[in-house]
This record gives structure tokens, C-alpha cells and sequence, in this order.
């Protein structure tokens, strides 16, 4: 095994190409993850964008570690490897995860450039962070990199070592699902919507909505800083989600 500063992937003599662990790669979209989908609620919900600037700016920093020196240094995969320093390596390919990488590098600098340096706020931020949010999911929970299939569109050589032997087995027939499992899947789907109705049908009123829903006016006096407190902010305006932002506030 081979190790320099500047690299991307380990030379392994049993591999004919750089490799990366997996286990590793999958702690650290995890770890990525949970800090996005965190700084992303607090946007979505609260209007507290800070978190999202940290964010964008951080997770550009990793990747450009990454990419452009080398993963061993970059900080989410170090934690990553701490995490599964005890579970047996599964190396994959490193071609086709730089590939899938850069496409993160291109979504963070659009991030940097929106959100950090110009404070756009509006539906192309959002776009951009349910993609990050989207390709960071199905990594982590399926071990499947979208960036990796897409690899294949634009390079002759195919992907080779890829999570789970899915290169390989891309030429066989994948096992269906059975007719009884499809029931299942559907069954669970019934039950827990037919809960959900009964949930939101016998919940108790809101106690912002009891005066509304009397028909009555709100009594007492009109508190100056719940009324500051509820004032839609121009980002909510502007993606069309002002009655959200007041449910989610506890407005009227």
C-alpha cells in the first residue's frame, strides 16, 4: 500500500485502480448529512439561515480536501474512519467517487456564491440543498452514489469496484420482490394512513385556533412582541411559504 500527500485513493497491489473504503465514504456522507439536514430545517422552518452559511462553507472545504489534495486529509472522512476503524475495509473504486465528489464541489461553490457571498434567498436554494441532502441520503442509508452512476454516462471505462459487487451484478437479473412482500409494503402503508387520519381527527384544537374557531375575537391586549415575533420574514414571502411559516410558528 502506497501513501502520498497529494493523492486521491490508495494503490493497493490487489487492485488494478485506487480505492477508497467504503465503510468510511459512508460514515462520512452520514456524518455530512445529519449537519445539512439540521442547518436545512433551521432555513426551512425558522428562517435562521446562519447555520446553512456555516455549513455550505465547511462542507466546501471538505470536499475541496478531498478532491484536490487528498481524502485521507479531509475531516469528514477522518472522523468517518475513526467511527468504523473496527469493521472490516470494503474498498471501491476512487475514479468514479472523485467523479461523483466534484458534482458535490460544483453544489457548494453555488451555495458559497448564493448564500454566503450574496445572501440569495429563494427556490434555487432550495434546489440545490434538497440535491446535496438527496445524493447524501442515498449514500449513507443505501450505499447507492448517484454521482457514480453518472460517471458511466460520460466515461468509456466503466465504473469497477463498486459498493456491493453492483458493477458485477449489474449483468444479472437483481432479484424481484415477491407478491407477498409488495402486500406487506402496501398493507403498512394503509395501516399507518388510516393512523394518521385518526390523529390529525381526534387531535385536540390548537389553542391559538380555539378563539377562531368560536368565532369570537382574541381577548386581551395585543402583545407588541408577539406581534414582532410573528412577523412573516421576506424569505418565506418570497418562496410562497407564508402560511406555513405562521403553522409552524404557532401564528395566527
Amino acid at each position: 500500500m502506497i501513501h502520498s500527500f497529494f493523492q486521491f485513493g490508495e494503490t493497493r497491489p490487489e487492485y488494478a485502480i485506487p480505492v477508497l473504503n467504503e465503510r468510511a465514504v459512508r460514515a462520512s456522507a452520514g456524518l455530512l448529512f445529519f449537519f445539512a439536514i439540521v442547518s436545512f430545517m433551521n432555513a426551512f422552518l425558522m428562517g435562521n439561515f446562519q447555520p446553512t452559511r456555516v455549513f455550505a462553507v465547511a462542507f466546501l472545504l471538505d470536499f475541496t480536501i478531498r478532491i484536490f489534495v487528498n481524502p485521507r486529509y479531509s475531516p469528514s472522512m477522518i472522523v468517518g474512519q475513526w467511527f468504523v476503524r473496527k469493521q472490516e475495509p470494503e474498498y471501491v473504486g476512487a475514479p468514479q467517487k472523485r467523479f461523483a465528489w466534484a458534482i458535490g464541489f460544483v453544489l457548494a461553490l453555488a451555495m458559497l456564491y448564493l448564500l454566503v457571498l450574496n445572501n440569495v434567498i429563494g427556490p434555487v436554494n432550495m434546489l440545490v440543498c434538497s440535491t446535496c441532502l438527496i445524493l447524501l441520503f442515498f449514500e449513507t442509508a443505501f450505499g447507492i452514489c448517484i454521482g457514480c452512476k453518472v460517471y458511466n454516462l460520460f466515461h468509456k471505462t466503466q465504473a469497477q469496484l463498486c459498493p456491493g459487487g453492483a458493477c458485477e451484478l449489474a449483468r444479472y437479473q437483481p432479484p424481484s420482490a415477491s407478491v407477498a412482500q409488495i402486500l406487506v409494503v402496501l398493507a403498512f402503508a394503509v395501516t399507518i394512513g388510516a393512523i394518521a387520519q385518526w390523529v390529525y381527527r381526534t387531535a385536540p384544537p390548537r389553542q391559538i385556533q380555539i378563539p377562531q374557531a368560536m368565532g369570537a375575537a382574541p381577548t386581551g391586549p395585543i402583545d407588541p412582541v408577539e406581534v414582532e415575533r410573528c412577523k412573516v420574514p421576506e424569505f418565506a414571502k418570497a418562496l410562497g411559504h407564508e402560511e406555513k411559516w405562521k403553522l409552524h410558528n404557532n401564528c395566527k
